[in-house]
């Protein structure tokens, strides 16, 4: 029987979300309002049934191994299979591979031992629900060797800009992976593709001394491999700048949004917490906001993301603003269009205002 085994590659992920990764990695982000953007693509293998998922991870992964510990919240805490979290590991003296080959190379075991014919690949900057056993039974019944995952948006902005496009034919069999920003049909940066041929092309990469295993292992190599596409059809968002990051946690505030994503079956994961409910004083005033477990409201709240134990004191304006997990908010503060990340403590009557362009960002710990 053929099955998949999962891979998140963040590697060579781009991303410019600034202060909100000065100390920790892209993938381990919050984002709307108790989840990490890690948990969209985890979610997503293990609601496919697939049993053993690895990670690479290169820097900052301390904030990440602490979200995802054993992987029991995504039913990986298991003795066979399982969450692996790879960072690097260069221990073979002879090695010359580079890049996100090295994490191939430096874990060729990983994909040796495991049992699955085919391997799912992953970053985590493209936020879905999706059962990809869809894509799977597609990619066997055209007998592809790779089967890209595809989007197509109405609109074009800045979070697509790094995005791969994808020219297909009639029959979805790509002709072309370019940068053309014409072309609405981008790649999600997941893809299915033969165990057996991932390492022969991994050792080919290494051998003339490529870094990037996308790339140089299937982009240069198109007219050599049967690469299909598939669409994805649900809801789908890029976050991988401050301005997309803002953009999609503000799109969720709309009730069809947010059901489209978090309420379709099987469910998105993330790690449990066992904060109390929202705590809402008698002078609060909250409207059209995502408020997270554990927050106390005195104060009032509009169009924004409230993390777990967030604290908005009596007279404190919150608008259009992420919130991250146990901020202060004191008596007389006005907040809009901003991104506080975790922890952070405003003192009372301070006024703090960005744009939707760009968004008033303080980094974690602060005091203000």
């Amino acid at each position: 029987m053929k099955t998949m085994m999962g891979l998140i590659n963040l590697e060579h992920e781009h991303h410019f979300f600034h202060e909100l990764t000065y100390f920790r990695s892209g993938a381990s982000i919050p984002f709307a309002g108790r989840y990490r953007l890690i948990d969209f693509p985890l979610s997503n293998m293990g609601n496919s049934n697939i049993e053993e998922i690895a990670i690479f991870t290169s820097t900052k992964y301390r904030s990440l191994m602490d979200h995802l510990g054993t992987g029991e919240n995504w039913g990986l805490g298991r003795q066979n299979g399982g969450l692996f979290i790879l960072p690097p590991d260069w221990n073979d003296p002879t090695d010359i591979s580079k890049g996100d080959l090295r994490f191939y190379h430096n874990n060729r075991d990983y994909f040796i031992r495991g049992k699955s014919t085919h391997v799912l690949i992953s970053g985590s900057q493209f936020i879905t629900n999706t059962d990809y056993q869809d894509a799977f039974k597609f990619h066997l019944d055209r007998d592809a060797d790779v089967t890209l995952i595809s989007t197509q948006v109405e609109e074009l902005n800045t979070g697509h800009e790094t995005c791969l496009r994808i020219d297909s034919d009639e029959y979805g069999w790509v002709e072309g992976i370019t940068n053309d920003k014409r072309n609405p049909q981008l790649f999600t940066g997941v893809f299915i593709i033969n165990k057996d041929l991932l390492m022969e092309l991994v050792d080919d990469c290494i051998a003339h001394h490529k870094d990037h295993f996308f790339i140089h292992g299937i982009k240069e190599k198109l007219s050599e491999l049967n690469v299909q596409t598939y669409h994805n059809n649900g809801y789908g968002a890029f976050v991988n700048t401050i301005e997309s990051y803002f953009r999609h946690n503000m799109n969720l505030l709309s009730a069809d949004n947010y059901r489209a994503l978090f309420y379709k079956q099987p469910f998105i994961r993330t790690k449990i917490g066992n904060q109390p409910p929202a705590k809402y004083g008698n002078q609060s005033s909250v409207n059209r906001s995502i408020l997270a477990n554990g927050c106390v409201v005195d104060g009032e709240v509009e169009n924004s993301v409230l993390f777990r134990g967030v604290s908005v004191e009596a007279g404190a304006t919150i608008k259009n603003s992420i919130i991250m997990q146990r901020c202060t908010i004191e008596s007389g503060v006005h907040l809009e269009n901003v991104i506080l990340d975790k922890d952070v403590h405003v003192t009372a009557n301070q006024k703090l205002i960005g744009s939707a362009e760009k968004p008033y960002v303080v980094a974690k710990r602060k005091v203000m």
